[in-house]
């Protein structure tokens, strides 16, 4: 069975990285920074224990449902932003400062509005997700070239058809970029809720762990979060080539 390029340059960099960790932990950087295999160890250990099933079936609640407002909405309105210069206008400025505003200073003013359950952590997720999915398709709609769309107009296109058959396709590889960025950010407000919020998932682990000095365990969880994260980003990369298969372009790894 041969490996394809792409493939073959991912494991090689996963190997420089994890060799690399490994190289680190040995030296070691900080005696609080473990070895590559002792933090798998630690990973293998709470998967068999069912630890880290049970802290995931509390931590993606509010990661699935955040991103999954986050992309539904944000798409809807970075549309309607990129159609129209008046909603743009009104519109844009608040989710750039939703961008740039510090999460960390709004987490207790959404603790003290929606108290320390499901819907302050999935505010959290869609603060940090919507923004950039919402510029990126209204950057991507904006900037849909205009020939396109006077050809649709020329075919007597209706509006309707011109933005479905021809704005939305023409603009789905920013327009997923910006989803996969949304998802990122969206993982990274998933375990800063926990975090700030109320410790539980995998956010427990990474705070108890980090009490008792069991850094293994502790990098074993953030290690975990990065692995999902990854799985999810190829995931909306199939989606995108299933959804738009006559649109496709190269990646980067390719």
């Amino acid at each position: 069975m041969t490996i394809s390029r792409s493939m073959a340059l991912k494991l090689i960099s996963a190997l420089v990285l994890f060799g690399a960790w490994e190289i680190a932990g040995w030296v070691p950087v900080s005696y609080a920074f473990p070895t590559f295999l002792e933090s798998m160890s630690a990973l293998i250990r709470m998967a068999l224990d069912g630890s880290l099933f049970v802290a995931y079936a509390e931590t993606l609640k509010p990661l699935i449902v955040g991103i999954a407002i986050s992309g539904t909405i944000g798409i809807a309105i970075g549309i309607w932003i990129g159609l129209s210069n008046w909603f743009d206008w009104l519109f844009s400025p608040i989710f750039i400062v939703m961008q740039s505003a510090p999460l960390a200073a709004l987490i207790p003013l959404l603790v003290m509005v929606y108290g320390i359950g499901l819907t302050s952590k999935v505010f959290v997720v869609c603060i940090m997700a919507m923004p950039v999915i919402v510029l990126n398709t209204a950057g991507a709609v904006r900037n849909t070239p205009t020939n396109l769309i006077e050809m649709g107009t020329a075919f007597l296109a209706t509006r309707f058809e011109v933005i479905t058959r021809i704005i939305v396709p023409s603009a789905s590889p920013v327009i997923f970029s910006g989803l996969r960025l949304g998802v990122s950010a969206g993982f990274i407000g998933a375990i800063l809720a926990e975090l700030k919020i109320t410790p539980t998932g995998v956010g427990d682990i990474i705070t108890f762990s980090r009490s008792i000095a069991d850094y293994a365990s502790m990098y074993a969880a953030i290690f975990s979060i990065i692995v999902l994260a990854v799985i999810f980003l190829n995931l909306l990369e199939k989606l995108e080539i299933y959804l738009f298969e006559g649109n496709v372009r190269g990646y980067a790894s390719d």
